[in-house]
């Protein structure tokens, strides 16, 4: 069955970076765009990032354009979001998906999420 397990997430200053990773499993990684979303308390569920199934396309919310970078290693069967100059607005429980086409924003399956906390 289709898994997707996210790690990585934490405690982390202003300013500070951090490594999200969705490790993924059950159906053929390489041939589906993939996405993290996030959602705060309170908050609709907003698309962060978004990346093709080559990894040759990705998409960005404006609010972390220049600061987050979504890549993915298909020999290992997992997604990263590299956050950097994180900020207390980005406080939020993390999650990815995996669409249902190697392009599309149209998704199947989630992950549990992983919380990311930006405070001093």
């Amino acid at each position: 069955q289709v898994q997707l397990v996210e790690s990585g997430g934490g405690l982390v200053q202003p300013g500070g970076s951090l490594r999200l990773s969705c490790a993924a499993s059950g159906f053929t990684f390489s041939l589906y765009a993939m996405s993290w979303y996030r959602q705060a308390p309170g908050k609709e569920r907003e698309l962060v990032a978004h990346i093709t199934s080559t990894g040759g396309n990705t998409n960005y919310v404006d609010s972390v354009k220049g600061r987050f970078t979504i890549s993915r290693d298909n020999a290992k069967n997992t997604l990263y979001l590299q956050m950097n100059n994180v900020k207390p607005e980005d406080t939020a429980v993390y999650f990815c998906g995996k669409s249902t086409m190697s392009w599309g924003t149209t998704y199947d399956y989630w992950g549990q999420g992983t919380q990311v906390t930006v405070s001093s």
